[in-house]
This record gives C-alpha cells, sequence and structure tokens, in this order.
C-alpha cells in the first residue's frame, strides 16, 4: 500500500516471474539489490505472471506461485509502504501498450534475440509467438511508467536495449512520449553461476543441486555448497576463465558479505577449500534465514497480501491509464 510517487525521485522498474522457487542467483543478482534502491527512487516492483505463460505452467501452481513472490518481496526487505508492488495480470495496460509497441517492433530484432533462441533450443515443441514476442511485452512493462532506470542483468540487457530502440522510434515519430531508460546494473552479484555447472547461471529451472533456492534448508544447503564445482589447485583467487568454480563462490561471499572481490580473495586466501565452501555455505543460511522465517509469516497472512495486492493495482492503474492515454492521443486511438 505504497503511500505515493514521489515527482523528483527517479523511477525504476523491475519484476521475476513466478514461474518456480526464487533461486540465491535471483536474490543476489536482483531482489537484495532492489531493497538498498527503495528509499533513494520511485521503486515498481511487478510479478511478471504473464511472461510465465511463453512455457506451459501449472494452473494452481502459478496462481499460488504469483501471490507468494510478493510475500518474498516483502520477506526480503521491500517495504510495501515505499514500493508499488502488484501483480502484472492485474494492471490491463501491460497487454494493451504491449499491442501497440509490437507495430512498431521489427521482425528483425526480435529474431536476433538471444534468449529467443536459447529458450527455442530448450522448449522446441512450444515455440510459440508469445516466446517471441516476449521482449516487447517486457518493454510494453518498462515504458508504460515512465521508466527512467531498470536493474537488470547481463543476459537481460539485450531486451532493454530493444525497449530504449522502441521508445527512440515512437519519440521520433509522435514526440517526447516514452522516457528512453538506462540499465541499473549492480557490481557484485549481477550474475551468480550454478554450483555444479560454474560456467551457465544459476537457473530456477535446475532440480540437480546446480542451484540453491530462498527456500532451502540449512542442511539441503550446506550440502549443495559442498558439491560446489572446484578445481585441483587448491588457490582461492578469482578467476573466471581459469577458475569458474572458485570464482562463483567468490562472488556470492561478496555479494552477501558487501565486500569487494579483492577484500573477500584477501580474507580468504589462506584456507582450504573445504573451508571456503562452509564459510561461503554459512553466510548464505545466514543471510536467507529471517528472509524463510519472515516470509512463513506472511504466507499465513493471505488477506495482508491480497490487500496490499488489490490497493497497489489501483494505484498502478492510475499511473499507466494515464501514461496510456498519451500513447492512445498520439497515434489516433483517442
Amino acid at each position: 500500500m505504497v503511500e505515493s510517487i514521489v515527482s523528483d525521485k527517479k523511477t525504476i522498474f523491475s519484476g521475476m516471474q513466478p514461474s518456480g522457487q526464487i533461486s540465491l542467483g535471483n536474490y543476489l543478482g536482483a531482489l537484495k539489490s532492489w531493497v538498498n534502491l527503495q528509499d533513494e527512487y520511485n521503486c515498481i516492483f511487478c510479478s511478471v505472471n504473464l511472461h510465465s505463460l511463453t512455457v506451459r505452467q501449472n494452473p494452481e501452481l502459478l496462481r499460488q506461485n504469483t501471490k507468494q513472490l510478493i510475500a518474498l518481496y516483502i520477506a526480503a526487505g521491500l517495504d510495501p509502504n515505499k514500493n508499488l508492488m502488484f501483480l502484472q495480470s492485474d494492471v490491463y495496460q501491460h497487454t494493451q501498450l504491449s499491442w501497440i509497441l509490437n507495430c512498431y517492433t521489427y521482425f528483425g530484432e526480435l529474431n536476433r534475440m538471444t534468449q529467443f533462441k536459447e529458450k527455442s533450443a530448450k522448449y522446441e515443441e512450444n515455440i510459440n509467438a508469445g516466446l517471441f514476442t516476449y521482449p516487447v511485452l517486457m518493454a510494453s512493462d518498462i515504458l508504460l511508467y515512465k521508466t527512467n532506470l531498470v536493474p537488470v542483468g547481463e543476459d537481460q540487457k539485450q531486451h532493454l536495449e530493444l525497449a530504449r530502440d522502441i521508445a527512440i522510434r515512437f519519440n521520433k515519430i509522435y514526440g517526447e512520449t516514452f522516457i528512453v531508460p538506462e540499465p541499473y546494473i549492480g557490481k557484485v552479484g549481477a550474475r551468480i553461476m550454478g554450483l555444479l555447472d560454474p560456467t551457465k547461471k544459476m537457473s530456477k529451472s535446475d532440480n540437480n543441486g546446480n542451484t540453491i533456492f530462498l527456500t532451502d534448508e540449512p542442511n539441503i544447503i550446506l550440502n549443495k555448497v559442498k558439491r560446489a564445482v572446484t578445481d585441483s589447485d587448491n588457490q582461492i583467487r578469482f578467476d573466471t576463465i581459469n577458475k569458474p568454480g572458485i570464482s562463483n563462490l567468490l562472488s556470492i561471499y561478496s555479494s552477501i558479505t558487501q565486500k569487494t572481490i579483492l577484500e573477500s580473495e584477501e580474507e580468504l586466501k589462506n584456507k582450504g577449500y573445504g573451508d571456503l565452501k562452509k564459510i561461503v555455505a554459512e553466510v548464505i543460511i545466514e543471510e536467507i534465514l529471517p528472509i524463510q522465517e519472515k516470509f512463513k509469516e506472511l504466507c499465513k497472512n493471505e488477506d495482508y497480501i491480497n490487500e496490499i495486492l488489490k490497493q497497489n493495482a489501483i494505484k498502478a492503474q492510475e499511473i499507466a491509464d494515464k501514461n496510456l492515454n498519451e500513447v492512445y492521443k498520439k497515434i489516433g486511438i483517442k
């Protein structure tokens, strides 16, 4: 139940898909940094459940995860009085603007999207149009709120570039309408890799020990970190080419402790790999246990979450409707 949008603050928009559990990578790469932004910016954080539909979902599970994601936002430290948090599907203007922006997006631009190519290979039995136009809906999410900054990981920079290109193209035709958003990328923790395969991003779709989830019990976290891939030279230093496993553990440690990689290297350089894994597991557990406890409390209070979603959807619709009507007038719909 956010109090207001302050006009002299820049606006940040971001969101997560409620498909599956939220991983440590999601938390360190995005959610933790969002908490640090909420006093400085007008923050809009969405549960982007419409994006989840590009892959087949269990309806009941999606319904549950969509609301629980908002509970997890709050449990991680996002204040509902400071941040506008809502469900993407509750604000119909997202899809309305998306159709308009589709008409200002070129086929070749979408065809170059790396994520489309990767997901097409992974879900080749379901290469649907939504998967192809997914970046346009993302652009709509961002541009609808006149967003100044978008916290993105390296894997989403291409989509943000497309949103910028669409905004610039539209503005050039109709005059200044959209703010051209800039990326906000954290210095540490922007890309947490898998424990068993540190050459690939930690994915919440992995259930083989490669990923730590925010709901994992402490003993599960410890066992997963113990199994993390390392190397044979027993030197703790950051080198993503030759030592991806150790570099990933250092990134996790640095992201949680808010220390630089150099500070972490210096602190841990005389430790063995077994000690390193134990230390990393301990800081992970210490970080997420309070989140888990708060999350469990919030999940028991469904009325509280529903009221936040109801009030924030109204506020988001007010902002979105004003900006969508401006677009309608520019293109001749109104």
